[in-house]
């Protein structure tokens, strides 16, 4: 059959099968068969700062015997495992002054912060932005849930698995906000190579919300597509201090459903005029809906919301420009710190890895070191806001 007239279904699956041998084969290649992620151990500098303390006083516990020996190199440098520096912080909270000083998380009385990353267009950031928060945080002590809800499950993808094969019918969210026999939420959420973050996965069989909740909506199908995700995050919200979405780039009843459950709110923003227009269109049409939801009962009472500048370069005037107009329009709903445009954020992709997985010494030092500070600046800023909210 000639290209001009071969069937667009046929040459549409014809390329899709092709890309889907393609990823299997780059994932054997990066990672043995059957293999799950592993995550690096960090350098006596690197758990310093993590732990808030100095390398000096790190070393100081070790000779004391405080705190128990951790993997050492043959030339005697130690090297800290995330459970390691789990172990750690809870023995330096357990001898502090004030009791939470080194464990951040939630106390009785907190709510758990439920936050969603989202923009109306793709190539914003969101996923990315979403696990870079999400690792520095748990490597922080923070316990922390990821949920995503784009069904080309990119977050999912990240942590090691391989959507398509591991949750192409069940296993995923969906399974815990389907209208038809839901179960738990937990026997959905899996444990991750991450120490200190589970995953609730996402698969294309998350589409099929979008398909039902109309007709629930017709048939008036109780509870409504706005409450479900809140209800099944209320039972397992007891195990952690943050809840974080990561929304699919359209404005459907997955993206509202996760903002009916959220206390804060990131929206993730390329600073050039054409993705601002997109934004604008794009606030516009969720605060729309969001009448409809909130007129219809659900909660619209937020922590915070800011407006997260990605795909940042700092020596690029016109990008400059629009900077000073999103600060000049919105002030402090613009985060202070913004995430770089990085060759280092966007090689360690390449083999499905964040920042803080990757080795610095596969790096240029300098390259490695602007994308770690930026990544660093906006989530530890982030981490204030969630302080902030929990009256800190």
């Amino acid at each position: 059959m000639s290209e001009t007239t071969i069937r667009i279904n046929e040459r549409i699956r014809r390329n899709a099968e092709n890309i889907a041998s393609a990823l299997e084969n780059h994932m054997l290649s990066v990672f043995a068969p059957d293999a799950r992620k592993e995550l690096r151990l960090f350098s006596a500098g690197e758990a310093a700062d993590l732990l808030g303390i100095s390398t000096s006083f790190l070393r100081k516990l070790h000779f004391e015997d405080k705190i128990h020996e951790v993997q050492t190199s043959g030339g005697g440098r130690r090297f800290y495992s995330a459970q390691d520096l789990a172990s750690i912080r809870s023995h330096l909270d357990s001898g502090a002054k004030v009791p939470g000083s080194y464990l951040k998380g939630r106390r009785a009385g907190d709510k758990v912060q439920v936050l969603s990353f989202l923009n109306f267009k793709g190539g914003s950031g969101k996923t990315t932005s979403t696990v870079h928060a999400a690792q520095r945080l748990a490597l922080k002590g923070y316990r922390v849930l990821c949920v995503d809800i784009d069904p080309q499950a990119s977050l999912t993808t990240l942590f090691g698995y391989r959507p398509e094969v591991d949750f192409l019918t069940t296993g995923t969210i969906y399974d815990a906000i389907k209208y038809d026999d839901p179960v738990p939420l937990a026997q959905v959420i899996q444990k991750t190579f991450f120490h200190g973050i589970d995953l609730a996965p996402a698969g294309l069989i998350l589409q099929e919300f979008e398909h039902e909740t109309p007709r629930a909506l017709m048939n008036n199908v109780q509870p409504a597509f706005f409450s479900r995700m809140a209800m099944a995050l209320a039972e397992v919200e007891a195990a952690y201090d943050l809840i974080l979405f990561d929304c699919p780039p359209q404005l459907g009843y997955l993206t509202m459903s996760a903002l009916c459950a959220s206390t804060g709110l990131l929206i993730t923003v390329v600073p050039n005029m054409l993705d601002v227009a997109s934004m604008s269109q794009f606030l516009q049409m969720s605060a729309d809906l969001l009448d409809v939801v909130s007129d219809a009962g659900a909660p619209m009472e937020y922590d915070f919301m800011r407006f997260l500048i990605n795909r940042m370069e700092p020596n690029d005037g016109p990008q400059q420009q629009v900077v000073a107009f999103l600060r000049n329009l919105f002030g402090k709903e613009v985060m202070t710190n913004a995430m770089l445009k990085s060759t280092a954020i966007s090689d360690a992709g390449l083999t499905h890895q964040t920042i803080y997985e990757v080795e610095r010494s596969q790096f240029h030092r300098n390259t490695y070191d602007r994308a770690l500070e930026s990544l660093n600046g906006v989530n530890d800023e982030l981490e204030s806001l969630i302080q902030a909210a929990w009256g800190r």
